[in-house]
């Protein structure tokens, strides 16, 4: 697959009009200058001229760690739902006495399982410490639906790629991984300790688009 990367350098008065044109794209920023990433074919950001030739290498399917912006774009996701989760009157007190470290391990978890480093393994007991981590806690079903609409919302306020592929691959595990967590929790659940880390990809679309 080839990838083009288009650089542009766009004046203040502009730069609002910029990113909305360029929703929908993976987009790298620093002050005043822009980095769009898009799989070929793709023309630019239609009405901005990007600064000389794109630079276009061969490449493999990012992963989902890469593509939403690695550990940080992680860490920061996790550290804004934790901040929602905290005020919100149905989760806080499932939440109240988490470890002030909490949203980094999970951005651990997270990386993960969407085929970033495999440090939750490593470093974090794996799958069965994050089953333990949910056993005999009862979590319902209201606050299974929070959880996910927190997550999504905080995934927007985070910055995290709006591609329709990205969103869809994110939901979809949210979605699988929040039901597991209420089965996990439910009284006398016994789920296998063993099983690794799961590994979360990208779906798969009907049509071929520029957003993965």
């Amino acid at each position: 697959m080839i990838v083009d990367y288009f650089r542009y350098t766009v004046p203040e008065a502009a730069r609002a009009e910029f990113e909305k044109a360029a929703a929908g794209h993976h987009v790298e920023r620093a002050p005043g200058r822009y980095l769009v990433r898009a799989t070929s074919p793709f023309g630019g950001i239609e009405g901005f001229t990007p600064d000389g030739e794109p630079e276009r290498y061969e490449t493999t399917t990012p992963s989902l760690y890469d593509w939403a912006g690695g550990r940080e774009a992680l860490v920061r996701l996790l550290t804004i739902f934790y901040g929602h989760v905290l005020e919100d009157p149905l989760l806080e007190p499932v939440f109240r006495d988490m470890d002030p470290h909490h949203a980094e391990h999970v951005a651990v978890w997270l990386g993960e399982v969407f085929g970033g480093p495999p440090a939750y393994t490593g470093s974090h007991g794996g799958h069965a410490h994050m089953i333990g981590r949910h056993l005999g806690r009862g979590i319902t079903e209201p606050q299974r639906r929070r959880w996910v609409s927190l997550l999504l919302d905080a995934a927007d306020e985070a910055g995290l790629p709006g591609d329709p592929e990205f969103r869809a691959a994110f939901a979809g595990y949210v979605e699988w991984g929040s039901r597991l967590a209420v089965v996990f929790s439910a009284p006398g659940a016994e789920p296998n300790p063993h099983e690794p880390v799961p590994r979360w990809d990208w779906p798969m679309p009907p049509w071929p688009t520029a957003g993965a």
